[in-house]
Formats: C-alpha cells, sequence, structure tokens
C-alpha cells in the first residue's frame, strides 16, 4: 500500500525550494553588485583625492611662499619715503589741519590711490611719520659719546636734551606732531610709546658710562623724564610758536631734576663705558 507523500514533498515542495534558492541568489547578486559598486566609488574617491594631493604638492612646490613680515620693495620704499616727506612739507606750512589724503597726494605730485595704497587714513599717515620722527631720536642716543668728557651724569643729561632739542628745532614736523595740540589720540598714543622705548635705550647709555641705582621698576623714570621736558618745549611751541632759548633751557633743566630725583649727585662713574 502506498505510503502517503510528506507536506512540501513531490513536485510542489520542489518548485517551492527552487523559487525560495532563486530569489536567495538573486539576493545575493544584488549585494554583490551593491559592493562592486561601492568599491568601484572607493577607488574613485581615491583617485581624485590622490590628484587632488598632486596638485597641492605641485602648487606648493611652484608658488614660493611670502614671507608675512617681508620688507617693502625699494620701489614702495621710495614712494613711501616720497609721501611722507610731502607731509613733512605740509606740516610745516599749515600744521596738521592742513594735512589731508589728498593735499599730500597733490604735493608729492602722485594719484591720491597712491597714498591710500599704504597709508588708509591721514592719522594712520601721522602715526608713520612720528615713527620716522622717533628713528632721528633714537639715532641720536646710539651716537658716540666722549667718555673722558663726563664729569657727572648731568653732563651726559644735557648732552641728550642738547640732541633732542637740535632734532625739533631742525623738524618743523616733528614739532607739529610731538609738542603742538592736535587732539589726534592715534598719534598721542605712538608718541608715547615712542618714549618708552627710547627710555630704554636712554637707560642703556647712563648704565655705559655710570654705575646707576636700583631705580623702581613700577616707574618709567627715564620715559617721565622725557615727557616733562617735551611739556616744557611744548608750552614754548604753544607761546611762541618756536622753542626759544630760554624755555630749551628751562626745559634741560627739568629733565635734569626729575632724573635727579633717583639719582645720587654723585653718581659713580666706570672706568670704562660697558
Amino acid at each position: 500500500m502506498p505510503r502517503p507523500v510528506p507536506l512540501g514533498a513531490g513536485p510542489v515542495g520542489s518548485g517551492t525550494a527552487v523559487a525560495l534558492a532563486q530569489r536567495s541568489l538573486s539576493r545575493v547578486t544584488r549585494a554583490c553588485r551593491n559592493v562592486a559598486g561601492v568599491n568601484r566609488t572607493l577607488q574613485a574617491v581615491a583617485s581624485v583625492g590622490r590628484l587632488a594631493s598632486n596638485t597641492v604638492m605641485s602648487t606648493a612646490e611652484s608658488t614660493p611662499c611670502t614671507p608675512p613680515n617681508r620688507k617693502p620693495r625699494a620701489s614702495s620704499q621710495a614712494r613711501i619715503a616720497q609721501i611722507l616727506a610731502a607731509a613733512r612739507e605740509l606740516l610745516a606750512d599749515a600744521g596738521v589741519a592742513g594735512l589731508s589724503i589728498y593735499s599730500v597726494a597733490d604735493r608729492a605730485a602722485i594719484p591720491p590711490s597712491s597714498v591710500y595704497h599704504f597709508f588708509a587714513s591721514v592719522p594712520a599717515l601721522l602715526e608713520a611719520l612720528t615713527a620716522d620722527i622717533h628713528a632721528a631720536f633714537r639715532a641720536s642716543l646710539q651716537e658716540p659719546v666722549e667718555h673722558n668728557a663726563l664729569n657727572s651724569w648731568h653732563d651726559l643729561s644735557r648732552l641728550i636734551e642738547q640732541r633732542m632739542l637740535a632734532i625739533y628745532q631742525a623738524d618743523a614736523a616733528a614739532r607739529q606732531l610731538i609738542l603742538a595740540q592736535h587732539g589726534l589720540a592715534e598719534v598721542t598714543q605712538a608718541d608715547r610709546q615712542h618714549d618708552i622705548e627710547l627710555a630704554g635705550l636712554m637707560r642703556v647709555l647712563f648704565e655705559r658710562h655710570f654705575e646707576l641705582p636700583v631705580l623702581p621698576s613700577e616707574v618709567e623714570v627715564f620715559a617721565l623724564a622725557i615727557e616733562l621736558g617735551d611739556r616744557v618745549y611744548a608750552r614754548s611751541v604753544l607761546l611762541h610758536g618756536a622753542i626759544t632759548p630760554r624755555m630749551a633751557e628751562e626745559g634741560m633743566r627739568v629733565f635734569d631734576a626729575y632724573l635727579g630725583l633717583y639719582l645720587p649727585p654723585f653718581l659713580p662713574k666706570r672706568v670704562a663705558p660697558i
């Protein structure tokens, strides 16, 4: 007697199994295709990345890096000097009030755009001119000093102020920017900062010839001495339009007297300058 056919066996069961197998095979095929597509995409991305990297390296090799603090070219330096010279002339003629980008360009015989290229505003131009003036003051402190001619520190103090006065007397722009009342906060702040630098050089000069005592760290003694002397010269410019001989003498006395608050009258002189 024939046995009953189990469920799922025979033709019907075989067809179902085949269909299931085909669907599984189809899924595997699609998955493989997806994996292959992803691989091709990753390979393309990697290729593009290598190309971009090579391009950047090539560009970096072919384009030299420009130092951020590179000095201006000779042509730019000449143009800046031309602009500052024109500004000096205008300051001597009409003071700060008569200064503008266009008046400087007209005096220098160059387009206003050339002035704007280097100086975006009048205060920026005046700050540069103030720095130029203080460069002359710094140079005066670096000039030789005859050590044997110094009998006391007062001699050195007087020599320094005489050199400063000579610059003021010869440079009308210096008098207008540093001594005249122009109300430009940027220029005043720049002048004070430059005074601190001058004070450092002045202290070095004093220490070269004399044995200085311990000075207070919270007070810029030499910077204040410079500023007090300038106040006297500024008073003379306000009253007389120039530094008169009498006011020049008074300014030197004020400078010397303030230093005398911190330096003893008979400061030991070095055997030889250091």
